[in-house]
This record gives structure tokens, sequence and C-alpha cells, in this order.
């Protein structure tokens, strides 16, 4: 243990991120506490991830056994299918408890210190946390924070966290609405269509940008639009912002044209999901006292080691994580995050390679992608004087697919022309989410199409629509 410090390592939020710097920290040999205000596990566990999956899980076996005409092409039939949402509401209330507990748990069993309240900075290498049993200053030699974000509400918008509200409320299930409006078409407000649509409800979806799904790449999102969207009880409206939301029975929506800002519309709803993206929770972290200025969007500002930057100069033994960073607002970046500041905390230096994180969608069928969409492929050949190329292959081709009838789906490989490396590969399909780790590590390791084309994939398997589109890429 550093001499002189309360702790080697102090971390301020339990989210993901801060967990998996714990127990990395603990099996480095430092000593280590994290300090948590709220919910032990952060939005992920408690508001985000594991809720919504458990939903996503309920809901698409309900879509799926309604799904008559499937069902028939395969052989089957069944009779009506029931469900009730309190059930389907327990079922991610429950999965939450058991995530909670084992997550404090495996921080108990390693001896991290959990320590309850506010933590905050007080000066170089000093925390003060505000608890129910007063105030108290611990020292560390080093502090990560790890606080996480918020939801994202825009101006105009009234949330009352029942007629209106955001993904924090709506992972409760606490209702279902007849007509309800999701505004935002990204990861949280596909995957809330998909929840919402299964069980029965009208959906509007408003998107302000001029096309949906706008940091999907634009040939997955296109096919996405076909499967996920348009066959189901989806009204979009695309290119339209919700100026005022007004909570009640009925929700009162004031529509507007992005671009112009001219009146279009007013829409009356039973519900409003305001999906809108997320915020970092960087108030009150005590940042002023040792020099530190959160960007324009209140991001912490650091570098590519985590460590904190003050006017660009790195500030000792201060390093930031998570979302409350801005480079990847994703839980498993979080974690990553954590372990890299970790290493460099103990003189192993790394940096993380954030090309090849993957991310996903969990509809059903499932979008996922790593590195990058074509549009900045292009954009980073021409500044670095390369071309790119593409290959596509289609679920339709694929036995696996075939033999589930669930053939609606693509990958796409974005390479160089001139080294093959792959740069970047986009799934939307079955099992998508899972399909994608191949790719993720085949740009972590900078392979080339020429290599990853001579692979051997298992035959049937879902695996080889990848297999395909790296053959066709040569």
């Amino acid at each position: 243990m550093s001499q002189g410090y309360d702790y080697d390592l102090v971390i301020i939020g339990a989210g993901v991120g801060g967990h998996g710097a714990a127990l990395h920290a603990v099996s480095c040999g430092l000593k280590t506490a994290i300090i948590e205000a709220a919910d032990m596990g952060g939005t992920c566990v408690n508001r985000g991830c594991i809720p919504s999956k458990a939903l996503l899980a309920a809901s698409g076996r309900v879509r799926e056994l309604r799904n008559a005409h499937h069902l028939k092409s395969l052989g089957i039939q069944i009779g009506s299918v029931e469900f009730d949402r309190q059930a389907i509401a327990n079922h991610a209330n429950d999965l939450v408890s058991k995530i909670q507990g084992d997550l404090t748990n495996s921080l108990k069993r390693l001896k991290v210190d959990i320590i309850r309240g506010w933590g905050k900075i007080a000066g170089a290498q000093k925390v003060s946390i505000v608890g129910d049993g007063g105030e108290k200053t611990i020292t560390a030699k080093d502090i990560i924070l790890s606080p996480g974000s918020i939801p994202f509400v825009p101006p105009g918008i009234e949330v009352d966290g029942k007629t209106v509200f955001t993904s924090d409320q709506g992972v409760k299930l606490e209702s279902l609405p007849d007509w309800v409006a999701i505004i935002g078409s990204g990861y949280i407000g596909l995957e809330f269509s998909d929840i919402y649509s299964a069980l029965g409800c009208e959906i509007t979806l408003i998107e302000a940008l001029d096309q949906l799904m706008p940091g999907f790449d634009r040939d997955i999102a296109k096919l996405a639009e076909r499967v996920l969207i348009t066959p189901r009880d989806i009204e979009t409206k695309v290119g339209i912002y919700a100026k005022k939301v007004i909570p009640g029975s009925p929700v009162v929506i004031e529509l507007a044209d992005f671009k112009t800002k001219e009146d279009v519309d007013v829409i009356e709803v039973d519900a409003c999901l305001v999906a809108t993206g997320r915020i970092p929770a960087t108030k009150n972290l005590g940042l002023e006292s040792v020099g530190v200025e959160v960007d324009r969007r209140n991001f912490i500002p650091v570098d590519d080691r985590m460590a904190v930057l003050s006017a660009g100069e790195v500030v000792p033994h201060l390093w930031a994580i998570g979302d409350a960073n801005g480079k990847m607002m994703l839980a498993h970046a979080a974690s990553a995050q954590g372990i890299i500041a970790v290493e460099n905390i103990v003189g192993r230096e790394r940096i993380v390679d954030y090309r090849s994180i993957p991310a996903a969608a969990f509809t059903h069928p499932e979008v996922s992608y790593v590195g990058l969409t074509e549009t900045a492929a292009k954009e980073l050949g021409q500044a670095e004087g390369f071309e790119i190329a593409t290959s596509r292959s289609y679920f339709k081709g694929n036995s696996k697919a075939l033999a589930e009838n669930e053939a609606d789906g693509i990958a796409k490989v974005i390479y160089r022309k001139d080294t093959g490396e792959v740069l970047g590969v986009h799934i939307f399909g079955l099992h998508a989410s899972d399909l994608i780790h191949e790719a993720s590590a085949a740009i972590a390791n900078r392979q080339s199409v020429h290599n990853l084309a001579h692979l051997v994939h298992a035959h049937p398997t879902l695996s080889e629509v990848l297999d395909e589109a790296y053959k066709r890429a040569i």
C-alpha cells in the first residue's frame, strides 16, 4: 500500500465502469475503495442494459409466439398468447436485484471497501464523502471518477415520470399505453419501440434528423427500417422535433420542422418516452478544487490513458472513465476504460482501442456493429490516402437462418483496398449481437480480409454470414 494514504485507489461511482476498475485494481494488489451515492451497478444494472434486455427477452417471446405465419411455416400451430404486464416487469426487476447483489458481493468478496454517500474531489488526492453519518474526507494515491450519465431531456419537454418519461422510468414497465410517442430513433428508441409494439402498443416514432437510425450505417439502417418499423404498428415522423411536450391525459406534443423550426402539427397520445440520448453526470464532483473544467458538453477531458486533463496538461493521479468522459458511452467501454486506467496507474502503459469495441441494439432481429461506418471509412481514406471497398452477404443465403426461417438480415464488411485491413463490420439479423465479436477480434488485431477469408467456420451456423462476406471481399 502507498505510504501516507488511506487507499491506493478510490473510485467514485459503482457502475459497470467503476466495478470493472475495482476488480482489476484488487488483482493488481491495490487497496481499493468504491463510493456510491445511489444504486450499486449504476445506470446499466438498474435503469439500462439489464432491465431493458429482460423486457426485450419477454416481449420478444410474445412477438414470436403471436407470429402465426412464421410458426405455421415451421409446422407449428398454437392458440392465443396472453401475457401479464406486471409479471414481465417483475422479471426485469428481479434480474436487476440479482445482478446488483452479485456485483456488490463480488466487491465485498475481494475486500473492496464500499462507502455509501456522495463522493467528490476535495483537493489533490483527497475525496470528501457526504452520507448519512455526516461528512468525512479520505486520501488516496489515485482517484478514478466514474459518475456515469443521466437521460438528456431537450428544452420544451416536461417530464412527470408517469405520462412523459425517460428510459429510467420506462424500464419499470408500469403501464402499456395504447398509443405511445417515442422521441428519438437511436438504440434506446429502437429497443423500446420493439418492446411496446410486441406488447400491442401503437407507436409514433419522432426523429429530428432527416433519416431514421442516424447513427447506424445506412445500408443496415435501410434494411432494419423495412423489418423493424415498416411492417409494425409504428408511424414515423422524420425531420420533425418535439417543440413542446405537456404531460397529462392525453399528452400533448407540439411538432415542428427541425430545419425551419416552423410548427407542423400537434398530436395527442397516451404517453411519451423521451429517448434523446444521455449527458454526463459531472456536476458537483469537486473538479474545480483541482483546476479541471468540463468541456462545452460537460464531459471531463481525458487523454488516451484515461488521465484527466486541465488546459491540456495531465492532472496527476486523477482519472475519469465511462460516460463522464464522452469517448464512447457504452457500459462495456466504461469497463474497458476502467481496466486501462488501472493498468496505467500501476505503470503498465495502455490505451483503449475504440475501433474494436462493438455495440448492439437488441431488437428482433438485432443490429450490431464494430469499427467505422462506410461514410467514416471514406473520410479516413481521404485523409490518409487510401481507398475503401465493401462486401456484403445476406442471411437469406445462410443455411442456419433458413432453417430458423428467419432470413432477414445482412452482414457488411468495410475494408482497405490496398491492404485488405478490416475497418468496420455491420450486421443486421438473427443473433447479430453475438456474431459481431468475431469481427471485433479481427479489427483489434488489424486483420486483413485476405486472411479472414481462409478461416473455417462450422456449418451450418450463422457465423458463415461473416465467412461469406470475407470471401466475397477477395
